[in-house]
């Protein structure tokens, strides 16, 4: 891989290095290399672009990454990656996207990331796309991730995206079974003619399942975002949903949080706000000697913390 690949990767999965565990690298549209363990298999496709990741009943404080990066100007690409969850399992699975896009044309990466969660589960999912070059050519990201979340499991989501990202529509579907569990938090930042658009829709099917959904972002210069949450209580059920952002110069957030009980017993929750930085904020950073722009850096890093 080149300087460019290699630094996409740094950005969007930790890896300075070849990561212990089992992986799946893929950069402009091929394998780059591949590993599996006693307990992780991946398997490619064969009917059509993407892997099939196994986890067998289990396995335990076991890694797998699978990030891509793209480095080609032009590229269009569209991945299906499936998640095979046993029972009795306890992983960590880092995704996430990169494009470097010095070119003319835009650069695409659209995937689908389905999870079928056993029983007595634990699966952290950590998901971070970041866009960087300087070609007119968009940095444009699609992903979809559909979860079912098994009984008495528990999913974790963090969901990442703070620079260089022209345009974005990630849509997060989940159901679960009983007394299964799903935590999301999701960090997001726009700037320039940038637009995001995140989507969650949660069935709670199972009696005493239960979501959270976290969502925090910041709109700069003439970028837009919209949120869109909807929680279904089909049974005995806890549900919330959070956005909080932050808007400045020009740009815009929209918040549509929904909730629907079809259960007595469905308690069900949504908050959302959106606002500039207060003005005390800043003043009170700057007595300390910041000037206004390194205030406002300093309140947005601690906001997106």
């Amino acid at each position: 891989m080149d300087e460019i690949q290699k630094n996409l990767l740094e950005q969007v999965a930790g890896l300075h290095e070849i990561p212990a565990g089992a992986y799946n690298i893929r950069a402009n549209g091929e394998s780059a290399g591949r590993s599996t363990t006693a307990h992780i298999d991946i398997v490619t496709k064969t009917d059509k672009q993407g892997i099939d990741i196994i986890i067998k009943p289990g396995t335990k404080k076991e890694s797998v990454h699978i990030p891509v990066v793209l480095s080609q100007s032009g590229l269009t690409e569209m991945v299906y990656n499936d998640f095979h969850v046993g029972d009795d399992c306890d992983v960590t699975i880092i995704a996430g996207c990169g494009i470097h896009n010095s070119g003319d044309s835009d650069s695409r990466h659209d995937g689908i990331h389905t999870f079928y969660i056993g029983k007595n589960s634990h699966v952290k999912y950590v998901e971070k796309h970041y866009g960087s070059g300087d070609g007119k050519g968009g940095r444009i990201m699609n992903p979809e991730t559909v979860v079912e979340v098994g009984e008495n499991s528990f999913m974790e989501m963090e969901t990442v995206q703070i620079k260089g990202v022209d345009s974005t529509r990630r849509l997060t579907k989940a159901r679960l079974a009983d007394n299964a569990k799903i935590i999301v938090t999701e960090k997001l930042m726009t700037h320039g003619d940038q637009y995001a658009e995140t989507s969650f829709q949660v069935d709670l099917d199972g009696e005493g399942s239960s979501a959270n959904i976290i969502s925090r972002s910041v709109a700069r210069d003439d970028s837009r975002q919209l949120f869109l949450s909807r929680i279904n209580g089909n049974n005995r059920c806890a549900g919330h949903s959070e956005c909080d952002g932050i808007i400045m110069d020009n740009a815009r957030i929209s918040a549509i949080p929904e909730i629907t009980a079809n259960h007595l017993d469905a308690e069900l929750i949504h908050e959302a706000a959106i606002g500039k930085i207060a003005g005390d904020q800043l003043v009170k950073l700057m007595t300390l000697g910041l000037t206004e722009a390194e205030a406002e850096a300093q309140i947005v890093n601690g906001f997106l913390k």
